[in-house]
């Protein structure tokens, strides 16, 4: 993983919201590949198991906790600079 994908080039406040950012974008996609299989299944007829019910709601979970961890991250940073380079960073980050 390159200095850019991790955030190194960042100040330590922004590069925590950036990790944080990282671990909910992870925790989203987990969820929503989860979901998706889950909905190709009934789509088709069949029924999630029980495991992966109950696997769909840990991801979850998972994901609200790292939303908070982000929000925390966001809050934390009180240099406007700082808070500058993440924005920006996030932004790059949604580009395709």
């Amino acid at each position: 993983m390159s200095s850019d994908e991790t955030g190194a080039a960042l100040p330590a406040d922004a590069r925590a919201a950036w990790e944080a950012y990282l671990a909910m974008r992870e925790s989203k996609q987990a969820y929503f590949s989860l979901l998706s299989e889950m909905d190709e299944k009934q789509q088709a007829g069949r029924q999630a198991s029980r495991e992966e019910s109950d696997r769909l709601a840990e991801l979850l979970q998972r994901h609200d906790t790292n939303v908070r961890a982000f929000n925390q991250a966001m809050a934390a940073i009180t240099e406007p600079a700082s808070r500058q380079a993440l924005l920006m960073k996030l932004q790059a980050d949604q580009k395709p």
